[in-house]
């Protein structure tokens, strides 16, 4: 299972984070974030890094010409789309960046909003299911419905996000069968500043089911 610890800021947190063993890290590249960080601070923290993980750059509306600057200048070597992205623009950017991963995040308000992800299969290598909020993109600690993800098995990989923490991760995973979870407030003393504790207790509850 991937794990995935979102709203990175600082480099000695990343690298110790990933020294526990989370296979990803979540950076926020939407100005005005209460985690955003700038393309040569998430440079910073990647030259920072003693443990090879999975970097992500999280983008809102940004378009292709900069998410494909801020990828060369920071060092993510994936990116999750985070808003009102279309299946049209995911191939956009997919020709722009082959060699990166592309993750699209859907905010799941109803049963309905999960028939969007059908028309984004062909055209994403992962999915992330995250908790609507009518202000928030993210970082909410808000829990979806894991009743409702039940029969969700989408033929690509995909993330279950919105207000996991240590507690409940594995009354969700009893639930649901995601390829992988997305923690960011769950984790933290504040926005941005992860509570390393919790994390290695979220990892020890995990176990064997993280990644190797």
């Amino acid at each position: 299972m991937r794990v995935k610890i979102c709203g990175i800021t600082k480099p000695e947190q990343a690298d110790a984070i990933a020294k526990l063993g989370a296979t990803a890290l979540g950076f926020i590249c939407v100005p005005g974030s209460p985690r955003y960080v700038t393309p040569q601070q998430i440079r910073g923290v990647v030259n920072h890094l003693s443990v090879s993980v999975d970097r992500i750059g999280v983008f809102a509306n940004t378009s292709t010409e900069e998410i494909s600057q801020i990828v060369d200048e920071s060092g993510i070597n994936a990116v999750q789309l985070h808003s009102n992205e279309s299946p049209e623009f995911c191939k956009k950017l997919r020709q722009a960046l082959p060699e990166i991963e592309i993750i699209k995040a859907l905010r799941i308000r109803t049963s309905e909003c999960l028939n969007q992800a059908h028309s984004y299969l062909s055209c994403v290598d992962t999915l992330l299911l995250d908790a609507y909020h009518r202000k928030m993109l993210g970082g909410t600690g808000k829990t979806l419905d894991w009743q409702r993800l039940q029969e969700f098995r989408p033929s690509i990989p995909w993330l279950l996000a919105g207000g996991l923490t240590p507690d409940n991760v594995l009354d969700a995973l009893t639930l649901v069968q995601p390829s992988g979870i997305d923690l960011s407030s769950g984790v933290e003393r504040r926005p941005g500043d992860k509570d390393l504790k919790k994390v290695a207790r979220l990892l020890e509850k995990l176990g064997s089911r993280v990644e190797g």
